[in-house]
């Protein structure tokens, strides 16, 4: 055995281990720690340096608190990132930085195709939350595959936004849809306009309607006097004279917007009625009559049975 040692060159004495391996066990030893105090020096300072920088310039900007712990979740893994490098470009580790960086670019062109609509969704959340279209509890529309699709917003996230139907029931959708599609948010402002068409008959007085109108939406307590109520001739139709109602709410909501529009056309409705004025329904008369001729008493006469 020791014959076989000394023909492989390995020492077969402590001593002679050490002499011939003990420098390079020095040097493995020195780089590894060089490694480590460099790699949690630099990491410290980096995390630091980063978190408050990316921090404070997305809170300078406005963006959505989700958007701030998210860049500064971002910020502590490039800190992370530029420590290793670093580090092992310090200890002479460079064979191992280019094998680490080849396997991580490899990795994230995979995860990249893989995860495209995730991203594409990832992304649309950041731009949802930081131009604020619309916020929790809003009432929104916006156009899908099968027409537009309309919900109050429960909760807005990173990769979807979840939205409350009028029947109660929850939906999610991708934030992408929401983004790359136009929003309609008709509770962005502090007031909405409510407007309703109302039909009477040719032969009514078209004043007398308009003052019942006005008159009717005061007596509706959602309907704000400010700006007052108006209401203009607008259609000329077949069997109707089209009278466009407009009046306001404030602070707005989905279900103020429905009650306050269902009391003000039934109280029209019921005062129209008491004064006599007409809300007519489309109808159609057919005219003309029918011609037998050249049939014979024989034709004209009952079938037997």
């Amino acid at each position: 055995m020791r014959s076989l040692l000394l023909q492989q060159g390995i020492p077969t004495s402590p001593q002679g281990f050490v002499d011939q391996y003990g420098r390079a066990l020095i040097e493995v030893a020195a780089k590894a720690i060089l490694f480590v105090v460099a790699f949690v020096v630099i990491y410290t300072v980096a995390r630091f340096v980063l978190v408050r920088l990316v921090r404070g310039a997305l809170d300078a900007r406005g963006f959505d608190p989700k958007v701030v712990g998210l860049g500064g979740t971002v910020a502590r893994a490039l800190a992370l990132f530029a420590a290793l490098s670093l580090a092992a470009t310090m200890a002479g580790f460079g064979t191992v930085l280019a094998a680490f960086a080849t396997l991580l670019g490899a990795l994230s062109l995979a995860l990249g195709f893989a995860a495209q609509d995730l991203l594409a969704n990832f992304a649309a959340g950041i731009f949802i939350l930081k131009d604020d279209p619309f916020g929790i509890g809003d009432w929104i529309e916006w156009p899908s595959g099968d027409g537009t699709k309309s919900g109050v917003v429960q909760e807005i996230g990173l990769r979807v936004t979840k939205l409350k139907t009028f029947d109660n029931e929850l939906i999610t959708v991708p934030n992408s849809e929401l983004a790359d599609n136009a929003v309609t948010n008709p509770v962005a402002d502090d007031q909405l306009r409510v407007p309703f068409t109302f039909g009477i008959g040719y032969e009514d007085d078209i004043e007398q309607a308009k003052e019942i109108i006005v008159e009717e939406a005061a007596t509706v307590d959602r309907l704000k006097g400010e700006p007052e109520p108006d209401v203009i001739l607008t259609e000329l139709a077949d069997s109707y004279v089209g009278l466009t109602a407009r009046a306001h709410i404030d602070d707005p909501s989905r279900g103020k917007y429905v009650k306050a529009l269902s009391a003000w056309v039934q109280a029209v409705k019921e005062r129209f009625d008491a004064e006599g004025i007409d809300m007519p329904y489309p109808y159609t008369e057919l005219t003309g009559g029918i011609d037998i001729e050249n049939m014979s008493e024989a034709d004209l006469a009952p079938a037997d049975d």
